[in-house]
């Protein structure tokens, strides 16, 4: 099972008790081994899956109750096992612990104003292109500065009027530049590195940035369009895959293929139809192929234009080609940009994940030194440096160079940090990536990381007194991943893993998963009469199919298709209008198609092997094993409902 959505289902029940106390006037609901739980904490947590009134009679409060206990029982068993100090979960609970922690250590105001910087941008499409001088974001002094003169001096050419594609054709360490000489096409917001975005949205039409320094080095930009965002497009389309470096034989039959279609679809034949029956994209084939919506720069180029130029719903374009083959593209819906609104909620999960989310980490990290009375020993931190050598170059530089310093570098709270603790973050740290640079700037860049998450895990120390709701969701996730754990071992992985268990509750409730009536056939689909009469003349000769459909479709790759498979009512159109008997049907029309269907045998109802249906015989036999455990812990643990107390939320 899905760990992620168990947790989403298990913390529909969970409350903690962390921090809790009973009110005198809160009356016990239910105790379970000696644990009483109040009335408000199993009230809360059935308002909190329960919103509609209707929702409060007798028998659903009655009902979610047995569904609590259960779950209590499962959590307690789990405790006793001391499942909740295994390595394994402590080590979990902390990287939840961190995810959920997030929101809490950054700066709100900085963040909101990173949203609405984004959603502004997000209303205009940029096209530019750059020149890239690279330079490692640990390079050394004397190596940034030959990178940035480099830049310097490439930007003078370009200001006293050389060809911005001819010059970074010849200076753009961007290997794409060789070809498209440094044209990245239409982007914006949230499409790009910040500091890159950043420049190009504060750079007019026609001019050049001054250089912007990335993680990948120095860029000179020049902003050649901008347009109103194009907002989004939903499409289908009908695609004839050719493969990269394919033959010029295979290519060719691809061209003829996609003109063959398009003269269908011209000729008045549906899309989706089409589609469903010649488009190479699979996934897309089987609804019409439709493509989820998508915007600037999501899908290649001459994809995307193609797409965004097609004017009315319904339109469909000639034959594109790009770098997968070759579509015919049908325009479904057009989308303006959102309100800020309707897209917050997805802008504040791109942001987090952006470079920019640093500023506001940034800035909280400064209100956090503020507010703990953050204090800094520079001797201490020059005293260190003088341990750092080019060992941390290598990878190899050892806290043992720094066993004589016994100082504090900086303070923060009630809290001192030493040149040992340091010194421990840097041999862990370190790594051989640093080979070349300067051990001094690489020890510097070590050093404020250490600060900042120094800074950021105290202030997480800090969270479950300050924030209730982050207390109350770590006791959640706390027993959410305890329950996980245990159900998988006592039901999950046991039904899977118990072949013998498996095979014996199958052979009990065997007549419980039943094919119906079915039919072995193969199903012929021709372009048309004249074609179904030769399919069936070579059909005399041929027994191979893969052989049949070569020489059938030598003329038109849209000659014959062959299905061949065991049919149930409702699989097939054709099968399902064809009489059930072995042989060989008459032609049939269909979509302006001729179909005929070879029948091999009707298979009456019968069970399905363990192997056909071992999903369903395996979930079963898992609820079947929950329902024991439940039966075993119930036995195990007393359980006392005081019923009146449960009468009286239902009676609300």
């Amino acid at each position: 099972m899905n760990k992620k959505l168990f947790l989403s289902a298990a913390l529909f029940f969970s409350l903690t008790q962390a921090g809790f106390t009973q009110d005198k006037k809160d009356p016990v609901i239910l105790t379970i081994a000696g644990e009483d739980i109040p009335k408000s904490e199993f009230e809360r947590v059935f308002k909190k899956n329960n919103t509609k009134e209707t929702t409060f009679d007798k028998k659903a409060v009655n009902e979610y109750l047995q569904l609590y206990i259960n779950y209590k029982l499962k959590v307690r068993e789990a405790l006793e096992l001391g499942m909740d100090t295994a390595k394994s979960f402590v080590d979990e609970l902390g990287g939840y612990r961190k995810q959920l922690a997030q929101p809490y250590l950054v700066d709100k105001d900085v963040s909101d104003k990173l949203l609405k910087e984004a959603y502004e941008r997000m209303k205009t499409d940029l096209r530019a292109s750059h020149i890239l001088i690279k330079c490692d974001q640990n390079a050394l002094p004397k190596d940034t500065i030959e990178a940035y003169n480099k830049a310097m001096k490439v930007r003078g050419e370009l200001m006293k009027g050389a060809d911005f594609t001819a010059t970074a054709k010849k200076y753009s360490d961007d290997p794409s530049a060789k070809d498209n000489g440094g044209d990245l096409g239409y982007f914006s917001a949230l499409q790009m590195v910040y500091p890159f975005e950043s420049a190009a949205f504060n750079t007019k039409n026609g001019e050049i940035s001054a250089p912007v320094r990335t993680r990948f080095g120095y860029h000179i930009i020049k902003v050649t369009d901008s347009r109103p965002a194009q907002g989004e497009v939903k499409v289908a389309h009908i695609m004839v895959k050719v493969a990269a470096g394919a033959k010029e034989e295979d290519s060719t039959k691809a061209v003829a293929k996609v003109n063959e279609i398009y003269g269908k679809l011209k000729a008045g034949e549906k899309f989706e139809d089409l589609a469903r029956q010649f488009s190479d994209d699979q996934s897309s084939a089987k609804n019409g192929g439709l493509l989820p919506m998508f915007g600037t720069g999501r899908m290649v180029p001459e994809f995307e234009k193609a797409a965004f130029a097609l004017k009315a719903n319904g339109d469909y374009s000639e034959p594109v080609r790009t770098s997968y083959g070759w579509h015919i593209i049908k325009l479904i819906e057009k989308k303006p940009l959102g309100s800020y609104e309707e897209l917050q909620a997805d802008l504040k999960s791109k942001v987090q994940k952006d470079s920019r989310s640093e500023l506001s980490k940034s800035s909280m990290i400064s209100r956090i030194k503020s507010k703990y009375g953050f204090e800094e020993m520079p001797k201490a931190k020059d005293e260190f440096m003088k341990t750092v050598d080019t060992t941390l170059s290598a990878g190899k530089w050892s806290a043992d160079q720094a066993a004589m310093l016994k100082g504090n570098m900086f303070s923060l709270g009630n809290k001192v940090y030493s040149q040992k603790d340091f010194a421990t973050y840097v041999a862990d740290h370190q790594s051989k990536r640093g080979a070349g640079q300067d051990p001094k700037i690489l020890a510097g860049n070590m050093y404020h990381d250490w600060v900042n998450e120094s800074c950021l895990a105290y202030e997480e120390t800090k969270l479950d007194s300050l924030y209730p709701d982050f207390r109350n969701l770590m006791g959640e996730y706390r027993d959410g991943i305890l329950l996980f754990e245990l159900t998988d071992k006592k039901v999950w992985s046991k039904a899977v893993k118990d072949t013998t268990g498996l095979k014996a509750f199958y052979e009990k409730n065997k007549n419980n998963y039943m094919w119906a009536d079915r039919l072995d056939a193969t199903v012929y689909t021709c372009a048309n009469a004249e074609v179904a009469k030769e399919v069936r003349k070579q059909m005399k000769k041929i027994d191979d199919v893969d052989t049949l459909l070569a020489k059938i479709n030598k003329s038109s790759q849209l000659n014959l298709q062959v299905k061949s498979a065991k049919f149930l009512k409702g699989d097939n159109d054709v099968i399902d209008k064809i009489e059930w008997k072995p042989g060989m049907t008459k032609d049939i029309q269909k979509d302006n198609q001729v179909v005929f269907v070879d029948v091999k045998q009707v298979l009456p109802a019968q069970p399905k092997t363990l192997d056909e249906s071992k999903g369903l015989v395996t979930a079963d036999y898992q609820n079947a094993l929950e329902k024991e455990w439940i039966e075993t812990l119930r036995a195990k643990y007393p359980v006392k409902v005081e019923q009146n107390v449960v009468d009286s939320i239902a009676n609300k």
